[in-house]
């Protein structure tokens, strides 16, 4: 994608500032000017973001909710597109915070990443041992496909995708089942079935097809509400998992014929 990008590496002395910027004073002019901070860009990685306190990955929320930042309160206005994404340990791991819920609601999706397979490991090691640079994309065959421009079109054409009343029916019944699940202490919130309906329709467009069909939601619901939901603690130890709520919840829920 041909969109400005930065990195932030979340550490536990990382402050709200770092993220966002900060008014400077310059000695030579005898003025204070905002210094803009890597969060004013296109797509922003989140490095490890649970390993900085609440407070700091605080930062972000308003950027990801309005697409800007206020700083001594004065709003800014963030580049668009403006796209988070997120990388976080376990929670396991020494050296951890818990993301805020409010935080982690604001996100699309929540993607498990895995062992490569033994092929893929393989291939990795062969390009370390070719002294293949990661920085060299063109090196590794990988085209610019799409800019912003594109992809304000693409956003436009996945909302028009249209959805029937049943359909709508049917994801607020899934969404509605989460908060009655016995297993549940805070189910998907309305941004998170808002979140939902987004994703179905671009599901549904990749698909080629204009409207939004059960299997669309079927398909989307599983990465879009794991994060969204807080298990009550004791289930958590019997073994039981938000991928395994909704497993069930998507079985239970009547779906429209």
């Amino acid at each position: 994608l041909g969109l400005g990008h930065a990195r932030v590496q979340f550490t536990p002395d990382l402050m709200p500032s770092d993220v966002t910027g900060r008014t400077v004073f310059y000695a030579e002019t005898g003025e204070f000017c905002f210094r803009q901070g890597p969060v004013f860009t296109h797509l922003l990685l989140a490095d490890e973001v649970n390993r900085t306190p609440p407070k700091t990955q605080s930062a972000l929320l308003e950027a990801m909710e309005e697409h800007q930042v206020t700083v001594e309160g004065a709003p800014r206005a963030l580049p668009e597109p403006f796209v988070t994404v997120a990388t976080q340990n376990p929670i396991e791991y020494e050296g951890t915070y818990p993301l805020p819920e409010a935080q982690l609601d604001r996100f699309l999706f929540k993607l498990l990443v895995d062992y490569p397979s033994a092929e893929q490991e393989r291939d990795v090691l062969l390009r370390h041992h070719q002294g293949l640079d990661p920085h060299d994309v063109a090196a590794a065959g990988v085209d610019t496909v799409a800019g912003p421009a594109e992809l304000a079109a693409a956003r436009r054409a996945a909302a028009a995708v249209d959805i029937e009343a049943r359909v709508i029916e049917y994801l607020v019944a899934l969404c509605r089942a989460t908060r009655a699940s016995a297993s549940v202490m805070v189910g998907v919130s309305t941004r998170g079935a808002a979140m939902l309906l987004h994703a179905a329709k671009t599901w549904a467009l990749l698909g080629g097809r204009g409207f939004v069909t059960p299997d669309d939601v079927k398909a989307v619901a599983v990465p879009t509400l794991r994060h969204r939901l807080q298990l009550r603690p004791d289930v958590e130890l019997e073994g039981t998992s938000a991928d395994g709520v909704l497993a069930g919840v998507l079985e239970r829920t009547e779906v429209p014929r």
